[in-house]
């Protein structure tokens, strides 16, 4: 891989990890058009540095809420009632700028503390249950679907459709439940499919069930970060079988190019989310997954 294709597949990581526009899939049409080898070691080792790359995205971007999450989950951890009090609260209410912050009130009404992020936390880990159990059960057929460009735009007309479904609900006001969050779980299993994308697959499931468009957005970019990480491990446990076979320039670039290609991609797909105007994605997809069925 010389390094101009380096960054070009690394600006494609970047951008559709967090656009609604499947990054697997593009990689995949990416890799085709260029003429590189998408089961060789190289690709292991390239995925796994982009992959890296977009996980600090994410830390960036989120890094006050992702510290809170943290500290507040580790904090519920040693005293276990919290956790069922979070489990049980009321709706998530946002206070200034911090999203999902919860007020939780004792038997009368009162209000007996502020504890942000434990919910969510637990919201994060139930929306990893479904992903998980389809990864464990159709692990190699998925992998499979890789090596296939014309499934890659068949599945980008469907994600076109999911994104303009959204239009079906037009002013969401609600708010995450569990079970909301176990659909927007499969919602993420199904993306597990190169052409489907992530977060547009998730987005427009919590959209599709009342869910305001910015909490939508923030909970599907904060619960990718464990699914990131854990196919990065992944990946970096077939790279520690098959060593570094790539140099360090086109390594070096496409990290960097995913990182801070994937920090503006967060903000833009925000943006756009909040106005509502997801139907511009959804034109693209069906415009290169149509070409690509027409010429792949």
């Amino acid at each position: 891989m010389s390094w101009w294709q380096a960054v070009i597949l690394g600006l494609l990581q970047g951008i559709a990890e967090f656009l609604p526009i499947s990054s697997s899939g593009h990689l995949v049409l990416g890799q085709h058009l260029l003429g590189l080898d998408t089961q060789g070691a190289g690709d292991i080792t390239f995925e796994v540095f982009v992959h890296f790359g977009t996980v600090l995205s994410i830390v960036t971007v989120y890094r006050k809420r992702i510290w809170t999450i943290l500290t507040d989950l580790a904090q519920a951890v040693r005293q276990p009632s919290t956790l069922v009090r979070a489990w049980r609260g009321g709706p998530i209410e946002r206070t200034g700028e911090e999203p999902f912050a919860e007020e939780f009130g004792d038997e009368s009404g009162g209000a007996t503390g502020v504890i942000p992020s434990t919910r969510l936390s637990l919201y994060v880990l139930l929306s990893m249950v479904p992903t998980g159990i389809v990864y464990v059960l159709f692990k190699d057929t998925l992998e499979a679907a890789f090596s296939d460009p014309r499934l890659v735009c068949g599945m980008l007309l469907v994600t076109g459709t999911v994104l303009l479904l959204a239009k079906l609900r037009p002013n969401p006001q609600g708010h995450l439940t569990p079970l909301k969050t176990f659909f927007v779980g499969l919602a993420q299993s199904a993306a597990l499919i190169p052409g489907i994308s992530r977060s547009g697959s998730t987005i427009c499931t919590a959209i599709y069930q009342n869910v305001d468009r910015k909490e939508a957005a923030d909970f599907s970019f904060l619960m990718s970060l464990p699914v990131i990480v854990g196919a990065t491990l992944l990946k970096t446990l077939d790279l520690m079988e098959v060593g570094l076979t790539m140099g360090a320039l086109p390594l070096l670039l496409g990290t960097t190019v995913a990182f801070l290609s994937g920090i503006w991609a967060i903000k833009v797909v925000i943006a756009f989310v909040q106005r509502g105007s997801l139907i511009w994605f959804a034109v693209y997809c069906y415009i290169i997954g149509t070409l690509g069925l027409l010429f792949i």
